[in-house]
């Protein structure tokens, strides 16, 4: 590592002096290829702007459409004039994809002179590249590639649980979708043992598939087109820019409204949208979206918009104390995918990601601040209360005894796994109802939090679970299978433990006294309130 003139530490790109074989030593791997000539590049402080000089006493092309003569920029890219290979693209797709040019007229690309070439450019060797019109180009733009310009937002990108969405690939949400759902009738080059529509179309599509090359060099069709949050890239990267910043104009004002979250986040089992339309930030915000100045190029809340938060007002976008960030784990302080919620350093270390090392206080911290741009500390603490209680509640209540009863019973479920209600019934109520009720509360949803949520789960835990389980440990309890016999007599003596259990009592009629006396009282005094 170089340091600069600032003491900030620099990196360096380098200059090819002369063509490289097979073209341009650029896209994956260009800075480290064909170099005899030094381009630096200067980070820049925080919260200040800088200015980079880049001086090239040499002019080459095709290198040269990235960096052409002395540039002076601001806290990013612009090149002097756009490139012969882009304007070439531009008079043809003006043509041929009068859609396409019209979106990139409008980004903030075009006033940069980036065009086509600049993002598509490959190297041969690439295993996506091909020849188009002369040049050699690629279809995918991978964040690697973004990289080129934009390193410190696509390196936060990659410390976060977005990037790793691919990672579900052959999790168990994806046999759900490739066996129970799916069958193996999409059959393509690159998959001639074909793929299940249901997971190609659906889980893929969000958590991004895993890109197959075909025979032409170009995306095989059951892996391309997807914007997938955490699609594998040829190039070895993970991720999609494009999942939130669409192209071709790759607007900001886009990239911050709820919807774009809510191509992914909504449904059954993270409605997180539905769940933001609901509360009083998604009234504010549809009440006042043209107070929102979703695109100025500073969008700091509290200083540029006070009138409601969207998604990405708390979980990435700046305030007058922190920076905008990529990573959208760094301001939640529970990760309430799983069975039972877990700290959020708990999974990135799972994951690898360096977040391990920041404890959920100091998320709740980060995220406290973008609260108190509207609410006072009071508020904040009390909601966070509020929050934590619920959380508590799931596990106490449900998750926790669930899950024991859950693999009390497995020796005696059929396999294999989805092939019996039960699972089936256990599964909805941690990963459908359990994460509603969650979801719900954290986002301050009262009726995802209820109605969807804590009610849908104890409807399915009493009517449905409990009954399955006691079913399997009855039918179980003769059994001439010793282990499947000692396991019924476990799964039983586990349901009577549970169910004598104060949060369960009272479903065998067993109410504590005081409480019920209580509750009489209180009902008394309902009726004499709204008694005619």
């Amino acid at each position: 590592m170089q340091h600069g003139w600032n003491g900030l530490p620099t990196r360096v790109w380098r200059q090819p002096a002369a063509k490289c074989p097979g073209g341009l030593a650029v896209r994956r791997n260009w800075p480290a290829a064909c170099s005899t000539q030094k381009v630096t590049f200067r980070q820049a402080p925080k919260n200040s702007q800088f200015i980079m000089k880049i001086q090239m006493t040499k002019i080459l092309v095709p290198m040269a459409v990235l960096f052409a003569g002395s540039l002076q920029v601001s806290a990013g890219f612009t090149l002097k004039e756009m490139s012969p290979q882009s304007k070439a693209c531009v008079a043809c797709h003006k043509l041929e994809s009068n859609a396409v040019y019209g979106q990139w007229g409008s980004s903030k690309h075009y006033r940069a002179n980036v065009g086509c070439y600049e993002c598509h450019m490959a190297n041969e060797k690439d295993s996506d590249a091909y020849e188009h019109q002369g040049e050699i180009i690629a279809t995918i733009v991978s964040p690697k590639d973004c990289a080129r310009c934009h390193e410190h937002e696509v390196a936060e990108f990659n410390s976060s649980h977005h990037a790793k969405g691919g990672r579900i690939l052959g999790s168990l949400d994806n046999v759900l979708a490739e066996i129970v759902e799916g069958n193996r009738a999409f059959k393509t080059a690159a998959f001639p043992h074909g793929n299940s529509s249901a997971a190609v179309n659906g889980c893929w599509q969000c958590h991004g598939s895993e890109i197959k090359i075909g025979p032409n060099n170009k995306p095989d069709p059951a892996t391309w087109p997807n914007t997938g949050i955490g699609r594998l890239n040829p190039d070895g990267s993970e991720g999609a820019c494009t999942a939130c910043h669409a192209r071709h104009d790759f607007s900001a004002a886009q990239a911050r409204t709820p919807a774009t979250c809510g191509k992914c986040h909504m449904g059954p089992d993270h409605p997180q949208f539905e769940i933001y339309n609901e509360s009083k930030h998604g009234i504010a915000y549809y009440a006042n979206i043209d107070k929102m100045k979703l695109d100025n190029a500073k969008w700091v809340v509290g200083e540029d918009y006070t009138a409601a938060p969207t998604c990405a007002t708390c979980h990435m976008s700046a305030t007058k104390d922190q920076a905008v960030t990529h990573d959208v784990g760094l301001r939640i302080s529970w990760n309430n995918r799983p069975e039972l919620s877990v700290r959020p350093e708990v999974s990135d270390a799972k994951l690898g990601l360096s977040g391990k090392d920041v404890p959920w206080q100091k998320r709740r911290a980060n995220m406290v601040n973008v609260c108190l741009n509207c609410h006072n500390q009071n508020f904040a603490d009390a909601f966070y209360l509020q929050y934590d209680s619920l959380i508590d509640l799931y596990h106490d209540k449900f998750a926790k005894p669930g899950l024991a009863l859950y693999e009390a019973a497995g020796p005696l479920i059929r396999q294999p796994r989805f092939s019996s209600k039960v699972d089936f019934v256990w599964y909805e109520i941690w990963h459908h109802e359990g994460r509603r009720a969650r979801h719900g509360v954290s986002m301050m949803g009262p009726d995802f939090t209820h109605w969807h949520g804590t009610y849908e789960i104890a409807k399915r835990f009493y009517t449905e679970y409990i009954p399955e389980l006691e079913e399997l440990a009855e039918k179980h309890r003769q059994s001439t299978d010793a282990p499947k016999r000692s396991a019924s007599e476990k799964l039983a003596k586990l349901l009577d433990g549970t169910l004598n259990q104060a949060n369960h009592q009272w479903y065998i009629n067993k109410i504590d006294p005081n409480e019920k006396s209580l509750r009489n009282q209180q009902r008394k005094e309902f009726q004499q309130r709204y008694a005619k």
